[in-house]
């Protein structure tokens, strides 16, 4: 029996690039890795190093070949591929390893592989996410790495919104995932697929004769996400028959993005709010309760360590901030923050 030949990635790269050309991809994405490249440049500095997540996946596998076939044109450049083994799924989980080490030794670029080594039983979707992100920091950071391009799609907005809509976010979470977001340490975020539907990266990928990998656990019961994924986005896309949903999500994660932006901006031009701890209230006086909300969560991520306060425990603060009534709250078991004279500080809870 003839064996099967294997896959020509490379071919199948410059295929799915034609289809999926430089235009379709997310402008916010590519103009900022193209900013951050020129700047380099014209201060004869290294170009800053990329950094690709790469499951296995539609997703993944689409973002990869486009960004190859992309890169050698554009940037001439070559990239590193992280691939995280969460070993939850077993012999499955060796199998995506594997597929992915196939194709990156096809396309002659370097994959490093991370294994969590002690999952939790019934390890939940925000620990195998830390989990994951903590090894790509650790190989951004060793290898100097400067930008992780994701392969978030459109799809991604609409559920991240539902659920986050749940929860009671505010713009910042609504805004997510964004298409370039700034990460500690100098870092970007980079998702250029968020302009494409997930069914049109599977009919492109079709087209040009590529296999990716599938997770089971992405159509299980389980996770939140996925039961939205699974009954609610369809149910909401027959119930907005002759309106494209996905687009329309997608337009409003942009317009609470130029929100969100517009009140970080507002908050900054206040000036320092904070001295030596202090949040000085006075100088909010007359905002928006936008400003003192934005300003009071700012104020509550400078403190070490960061309280963990119930949403009723941050509406409670944040009316009296406004009021500037003399007021204690416990924070934590050992901190309580204090109004006095017009300022909002910390101070140690007295020992009981």
């Amino acid at each position: 029996m003839k064996r099967k030949s294997p896959p020509d990635w490379p071919a199948i790269a410059a295929a799915l690039a034609a289809r999926l050309p430089h235009s379709v991809l997310h402008p916010g994405a590519m103009l900022t890795a193209w900013n951050l490249h020129e700047q380099a440049r014209r201060r004869r500095a290294r170009a800053p190093g990329w950094a690709l997540a790469f499951s296995g996946g539609a997703d993944s596998l689409a973002l990869l070949l486009i960004l190859w076939a992309e890169g050698e044109v554009r940037w001439g450049r070559g990239f590193t591929v992280l691939h995280f083994n969460h070993r939850l799924r077993g012999r499955a989980a060796d199998a995506d390893a594997r597929f992915c080490a196939e194709v990156c030794r096809s396309l002659g670029v370097r994959l490093v592989t991370g294994r969590w080594r002690n999952p939790p039983r019934n390890a939940s979707e925000a620990q195998a996410r830390e989990a994951r992100h903590a090894f790509f920091r650790r190989e951004m950071t060793r290898r100097r790495l400067r930008l992780l391009w994701l392969a978030h799609q459109q799809d991604d907005i609409a559920e991240s919104m539902l659920m986050r809509l749940a929860r009671g976010s505010g713009t910042s979470g609504l805004a997510a995932p964004r298409p370039a977001q700034p990460m500690p340490g100098g870092r970007w975020h980079l998702r250029p697929l968020l302009s494409l539907p997930k069914s049109t990266l599977v009919a492109a990928l079709r087209a040009v004769g590529a296999s990716w990998r599938e997770d089971a656990t992405n159509v299980g019961d389980d996770f939140l996400r996925n039961r939205i994924r699974a009954r609610v986005l369809p149910a909401w896309r027959r119930a907005t028959a002759g309106r494209d949903a996905l687009a329309g999500a997608a337009l409003a994660r942009e317009r609470l993005e130029e929100d969100d932006t517009a009140l970080e901006a507002w908050v900054d031009a206040l000036g320092p709010l904070r001295t030596g701890g202090i949040l000085d209230l006075a100088r909010l006086q007359g905002r928006p309760r936008a400003v003192w909300r934005r300003a009071l969560h700012r104020w509550l991520l400078a403190q070490t360590p960061v309280p963990e306060l119930s949403r009723a425990g941050f509406s409670a603060l944040l009316a009296a901030c406004e009021a500037c009534r003399p007021t204690r709250q416990s924070l934590d078991r050992q901190h309580l923050a204090e109004i006095r004279a017009g300022r909002l500080v910390v101070r140690r809870a007295p020992r009981t």
